[in-house]
């Protein structure tokens, strides 16, 4: 069962090489993009039902993924989860992002594979009513 992935990034190189690695490897197919904080928030209030995940990166052209994040978790059914996917993982700056209610936080240099893991792995899209 595909895991329907939101992806905050505002770095294409990043986009072009991550929504492919997420469809190929991890069934997650990213069906909307933003690249602040806004389009990410207005996305997310008009596609309520549709998202399994949601991917947010700290550092946007505008905004923050913080304030992503806290509107996210805030706003998200049982079955839906937000991970951060960042180069900024520095243990205050994942515990703060734990804290808001990320489910997991991953560097993006390093991590990647950890990631992609466990968008293979924790599939929320099962207990979905939509699913």
């Amino acid at each position: 069962m595909a895991l329907i992935t939101f992806l905050v990034e505002d770095n294409s190189t990043i986009r072009e090489n991550l929504i492919p690695a997420l469809a190929d490897l991890a069934d997650a197919p990213v069906v909307g993009v933003a690249e602040t904080e806004a389009q990410a928030v207005q996305w997310l209030q008009d596609h309520r039902e549709v998202w399994h995940l949601a991917v947010v990166d700290l550092f946007l052209r505008e905004g923050s993924g913080l304030g992503v994040l806290k509107h996210a978790c805030a706003n998200r059914q049982p079955h839906q989860r937000v991970v951060v996917l960042t180069n900024y993982t520095q243990p205050d700056i994942r515990d703060r992002c734990l804290e808001m209610g990320a489910d997991a936080v991953f560097d993006k240099s390093n991590e990647l594979d950890d990631f992609l893991e466990y968008c293979a792995q924790d599939r929320p899209s099962q207990m979905s009513p939509l699913g």
